[in-house]
């Protein structure tokens, strides 16, 4: 009963997804007919009875062609689980340069609304993914069409037979359209799932394309950091170390003037003084720990990460399966996004312990940072994951994070390099 009852539920299932997708295989090829047919109305004498339906062939095609391939990509990855990634060209986000310019991606304009509109513009009509979707359309209804069109042509077909005044035409058409339409029906579906993994998976140039655009976001990104970086060292050194120097100059010649009419006075400026250089050593010393810590450049990244969860408030535990030795910049970037992530457990998550684990494996370094925190986190535009993510995607690193309500967060780094 179980196997007669299923082949009922299988052909009503399979008659439908056929018939969705000889309609969706076939909207293209819609707008090919009525073009042709509204030349043939119009007439060979009238002079647009040529231009106006190769202008619908053309708009039409270009119209559907992206909304026909993620439809398609949708069904197939409802029905069979398989997903096609699209490819297609994402639009940057727009920074604001130094120079007061704004960088899409392609150019520098001088208003962000003209950054968006030519970015679009180049985005949409200049992305590779444009020929393989008009490729589809044009092989889809040939194929996967053509058969998923053979369950409703036949039941059509019965209908059509069952209605007929003679009785061996009613039995015989009647007849052999329901059977081949009900034996058909599971099954004339399926082929769109391999034509679609052929023809609609991204192409090497697509590929090349994206990986283009990728390491000119990066570039983007590296000068904004930069620029950011140099402005937060200059504003250090102004309010801070450069301020008290001043001071201390200051202090130092008033007390020379007095130390002949009023040495006690000259002595507690020379204490002040004393006091002033001592802060002074210790923010040059804070800004350069913040701009690339001793301990880093001196014992390696195992022991710098260790230093820092000293400092953390955290009850931080650290493990490495062995000394690590990278390069540099690669050793920094992790450092510094490990210290990020700890501050967010700190300011965010509300979290009282932290794990750090560093572990090789035959791709590179993988960095895992695990707190116990409340979770929720997510990636927001300009915050610090995203630009945890930036910072990594230089050296063709990856950040996957695991952050449920309620927690635990769970962030895993991972960047292909060699160990020195």
């Amino acid at each position: 009963m179980r196997q007669l009852g299923s082949w009922p539920a299988r052909v009503g299932v399979g008659f439908i997804r056929a018939c969705v997708v000889a309609l969706v295989s076939m909207l293209v090829p819609a707008v090919w007919a009525a073009a042709v047919a509204l030349g043939i109305w119009w007439g060979a004498g009238n002079p647009w009875s040529w231009v106006a339906p190769f202008v619908l062939v053309s708009m039409g095609t270009l119209a559907l062609s992206r909304p026909v391939c993620r439809l398609v990509r949708f069904l197939v990855a409802r029905w069979t689980g398989t997903v096609l990634p699209a490819g297609y060209r994402q639009a940057g986000p727009v920074t604001r340069m130094s120079t007061g310019y704004w960088w899409n991606g392609f150019s520098y304009e001088r208003t962000s609304r003209d950054a968006l509109l030519d970015q679009r513009w180049r985005v949409r009509w200049r992305d590779p993914a444009n020929w393989r979707d008009l490729r589809f359309t044009a092989i889809a209804p040939l194929t996967a069409g053509v058969v998923a069109a053979l369950p409703p042509t036949a039941m059509a077909a019965a209908v059509l037979g069952f209605g007929r005044p003679e009785p061996v035409a009613r039995v015989v058409v009647g007849t052999l359209g329901l059977v081949l339409a009900v034996a058909s029906a599971p099954y004339a579906w399926r082929p769109l799932r391999p034509v679609a993994v052929r023809f609609l998976r991204p192409s090497p140039a697509m590929e090349l394309a994206d990986r283009v655009d990728e390491l000119t976001a990066q570039r983007a990104d590296t000068t904004v950091a930069q620029a950011a970086e140099i402005r937060r060292i200059e504003r250090d050194l102004h309010d801070g170390a450069q301020a008290r120097l001043v001071a201390l100059g200051l202090s130092l010649a008033t007390a020379e003037k007095l130390m002949q009419t009023d040495p006690d006075q000259a002595r507690a400026l020379l204490r002040d003084a004393r006091a002033g250089a001592a802060a002074s050593l210790a923010e040059m010393r804070e800004l350069v720990r913040g701009i690339s810590p001793p301990v880093l450049n001196e014992r390696g990244l195992v022991d710098a990460l260790r230093a820092l969860a000293l400092d953390s408030p955290l009850d931080v535990a650290v493990t490495a399966d062995a000394p690590l030795h990278l390069d540099p910049p690669i050793e920094s970037a992790v450092y510094f996004g490990v210290a990020e992530l700890l501050t967010n457990a700190v300011r965010h998550a509300q979290a009282s312990r932290a794990r750090i684990s560093l572990t090789r494996d035959d791709a590179g370094l993988v960095a895992e940072v695990e707190d116990d925190g409340r979770g929720g986190a997510d990636v927001r535009p300009g915050g610090g994951l995203d630009g945890l993510r930036r910072r990594l995607t230089v050296f063709d690193g990856t950040v996957e994070i695991t952050s449920p309500p309620g927690g635990p967060t769970r962030v895993r780094m991972a960047v292909p390099c060699e160990s020195l």
